[in-house]
């Protein structure tokens, strides 16, 4: 088990062992029963106390994540899901523990599709509010016109007559670009992992804020990075903490999400944008300004971009379309300038030697016919009928001491709880009752804060949707029923 551990960091190392441990759980790569490395043998592998593994496996056993026999040694305890148990297998797979692998955690992967009925834990848009029609007539139109596509190669960059046709969507959106300075992607998490891999190495500082993006925490967390995190305000990013890093620390890479944040649905403000931009610049650092969703504005349009305030190619910007139009085809953009550009496209050459020329051409054809507007004005509308049922059912149905943000575009609603309530607990509540959302603890790079939760209003339809709000607020005003009952209870 590899274990990175950053001996300059600000968090006690015991803490650091713990996360961890704790990160491998809730992803599913250690599972019930799997034993842990003795405190001797771990100690001697990261090179600290044995006090410092002894406390970091004190923490665990306190949160009921490991059990501890005497003469065995230590095991995971994965808390009941409520789930059946496989039956036993004759073969045994348990010298597979004794290869090392290099994941520190694969949390989001979890969440991304579940098997529960009312599903509001990833952020993914009703397919039957896509144009699912539109785009199989011009797959259709496609294959009938070039029947030999599907045993062609695209271009490592992308498809140029997609380049183009995204250059003209992205000056629509304010977004400064030309075909020359677009790589295609599979999907904006590829954007990520192929910054990541090309600029940040064990041991390189980067900034992140907290909460974030889980599927970004995963990549960073998987190059070794030294991670530092800086909080959200109603503004955005606070300036203030970023600044003080900066001084001090020089990180490598600033990754944000300024229009409706992932997870909290805060909309940066464009003086922000603009203070984050001139300390990058101050001390040479770059910004992956990800922006998966910015045309689902419901209120009103957010701040020009980050990357139009860049003259010095200090911003690489990543645009998603399976959020807003065809999920099954995964294609993303990656917009970068200078030899920063070419690094990144040797980099996704290395990667897959380009995106599939088969569904960048399906959506082609959809975006040059100028129906792409049309669309997402439909879809607006939709999502701001849902957005507000569910503000509504909060509203009415949930129990003082829960708070939640109201989100001016997105997907999501990023809802507070007590301190004292753990959101995976919660969580495995809700899984019996066919409801799934996502915990916020999956969000916290470092320190964790096991109080919040993140829900989506766009896939499921109105129905489920009261369904599933209902489902949770019933166990809130259960689960703060029964505290209150309890510190009532007088004691003799």
């Amino acid at each position: 088990m590899q274990i990175e551990i950053q001996r300059n960091g600000e968090v006690p190392l015991s803490k650091q062992i713990y996360q961890s441990i704790v990160d491998r759980i809730r992803s599913g790569l250690l599972q019930e029963d799997a034993q842990l490395p003795s405190v001797r043998d771990l100690s001697k592998q990261l090179g600290v106390s044995l006090v410092t593994v002894v406390k970091a496996y004190q923490l665990l056993e306190h949160e009921g994540l490991v059990k501890s026999i005497q003469g065995k040694g230590t095991f995971i305890r994965v808390k009941n899901s409520g789930e059946v148990p496989d039956v036993e297998e004759i073969h045994s797979y348990d010298w597979q523990l004794s290869v090392q692998d290099y994941l520190p955690r694969s949390q989001f992967a979890r969440f991304h599709m579940v098997p529960e009925k009312i599903h509001l834990s990833s952020s993914m848009i009703d397919p039957g509010l896509l144009p699912n029609r539109l785009i199989e007539q011009s797959i259709i139109r496609m294959l009938s016109d070039n029947p030999r596509i599907v045993s062609q190669y695209g271009e490592i960059q992308g498809d140029e007559q997609l380049r183009i046709a995204m250059s003209e969507y992205l000056n629509e959106l304010e977004v400064p670009s030309t075909p020359d300075n677009i790589l295609v992607t599979s999907g904006s998490q590829q954007g990520i992992d192929l910054v990541t891999r090309t600029f940040v190495g064990p041991g390189d500082v980067v900034v992140l804020e907290a909460p974030t993006y889980p599927g970004a925490i995963d990549v960073f967390r998987g190059r070794g990075a030294t991670i530092l995190t800086v909080p959200v305000d109603k503004d955005g990013l606070r300036v203030d903490i970023l600044q003080n890093i900066c001084d001090k620390y020089k990180p490598k890479v600033i990754y944000t999400v300024p229009n409706f944040h992932n997870p909290t649905g805060i909309v940066m403000t464009l003086k922000r944008r603009r203070q984050i931009l001139k300390i990058a610049q101050s001390i040479q650092c770059l910004i992956i300004e990800d922006d998966p969703c910015s045309e689902i504005y419901l209120d009103r349009k957010p701040p020009a971009s980050i990357k139009s305030l860049d003259y010095n190619g200090h911003v690489i910007y990543l645009k998603g379309l399976s959020k807003t139009l065809a999920p099954g085809c995964r294609i993303g953009i990656l917009a970068a300038t200078g030899s920063i550009f070419n690094r990144l496209m040797a980099a996704k050459a290395n990667s897959d030697l380009g995106s599939p020329l088969l569904t960048q051409k399906a959506i082609l054809s959809f975006i040059n016919s100028k129906r792409t507007m049309d669309h997402l004005k439909k879809l607006r509308t939709a999502l701001r009928i849902r957005r507000d049922l569910v503000l509504e059912l909060l509203s009415q149905q949930m129990p003082n001491g829960v708070s939640w943000i109201i989100p001016e575009g997105g997907l999501n609603i990023w809802i507070s709880l007590p301190t004292w309530i753990d959101s995976n607990i919660i969580l495995l509540e809700a899984k019996k009752q066919n409801l799934s959302f996502l915990p916020g603890s999956t969000c916290y790079p470092i320190e964790q804060e096991n109080n919040h939760l993140r829900i989506s209003y766009s896939y499921m339809n109105e129905q489920l949707l009261k369904q599933g709000i209902t489902i949770l607020c019933n166990i809130l005003q259960k689960e703060i029923a029964s505290r209150k009952t309890s510190d009532s209870t007088p004691n003799f």
